[in-house]
């Protein structure tokens, strides 16, 4: 991306984060804009910081591959957080590292495969206590990942994970942990990863996190520490705020896209083991 192109959009995503000021609504997902997010967290980032009594601009965010799209990247830019990001491929971290606008920002990225035995300390390295956000994006053992973590030190103000909207939503289900999990290697499809949203919504509670919206796309799900919750950002109930998503990154044995729709999505992974979560017993999809 040119600097200018670059400078261009920073200058739209400005523009659209000062006019939610002007905005009346009750719905999170009305405020979505996308600037480097995949979709539209940009916007509901914005939304909830600006909403939310944050005590430090600090985040973590972790499989941000090269940070080209990321949920914090805008944050970055824009609020002049202080960040620090992890990826499982060096490959990724040494693209990040060659960045010619990184040494204007507070940034910090480490290559390192993510499990449950390192994941606390791997967040301890960043000295951050009280951080504003932190997101889950790892396709895979994002539930695993939830599962293990220590919150005390970090205490985020907002926590983001993605969820699988192909697991529906009345199921507490997660893929059984493996702690070298790939998606493309689990199962051709592509389609095989992560937990269902009902799963990261109990495991979210037991940590002091209520749920307040999903993207619009229905791959992100927004947690918010539960004695922040105000007239602005409310509890949402599960129901309410599941959204399936519509993209289609379905593959067939070869590896070529097959653009599964919902139904047809859920069908491709069928009878494949998942953890049920709250009993830890396994169940078929």
């Amino acid at each position: 991306m040119h600097n200018k192109d670059e400078s261009e959009l920073l200058a739209i995503g400005k523009l659209l984060s000062n006019q939610q000021l002007m905005m009346q609504s009750d719905s999170i997902n009305d405020f979505e804009f996308k600037i480097f997010s995949q979709y539209g967290d940009d916007g509901i980032i914005q939304y909830l910081i600006r909403n939310l009594n944050i005590q430090n601009e600090t985040f973590i965010e972790f499989g941000v591959e090269d940070y080209s799209e990321s949920n914090t990247r805008f944050l970055m830019m824009n609020n002049n957080w202080t960040g620090y990001v992890l990826d499982g491929s060096a490959e990724n971290i040494k693209a990040l590292e060659s960045r010619n606008w990184l040494w204007k920002y507070d940034l910090r990225c480490k290559a390192v495969f993510i499990d449950r035995d390192n994941i606390n300390a791997l967040l301890a390295d960043s000295h951050f206590t009280n951080i504003g956000i932190l997101s889950i994006d790892i396709d895979g053992n994002d539930y695993h990942i939830l599962s293990a973590l220590d919150l005390s030190m970090l205490n985020p103000a907002i926590l983001i994970v993605e969820y699988n909207s192909n697991f529906g939503m009345e199921r507490f289900i997660s893929i059984p942990y493996q702690k070298d999990f790939n998606r493309t290697q689990a199962h051709f499809s592509n389609l095989y990863w992560g937990a269902s949203l009902s799963a990261l919504t109990h495991e979210a509670k037991a940590k002091g996190y209520s749920l307040v919206c999903c993207n619009n796309a229905g791959n992100n799900a927004y947690f918010v520490r539960t004695d922040l919750i105000n007239d602005k950002v409310k509890i949402a109930d599960v129901d309410k705020a599941y959204r399936i998503s519509r993209f289609r990154e379905s593959r067939d044995h070869r590896g070529k896209l097959t653009y599964l729709r919902s139904d047809e999505r859920m069908e491709a992974i069928r009878g494949l083991d998942v953890i049920n979560t709250l009993t830890g017993t396994t169940e078929k999809l």
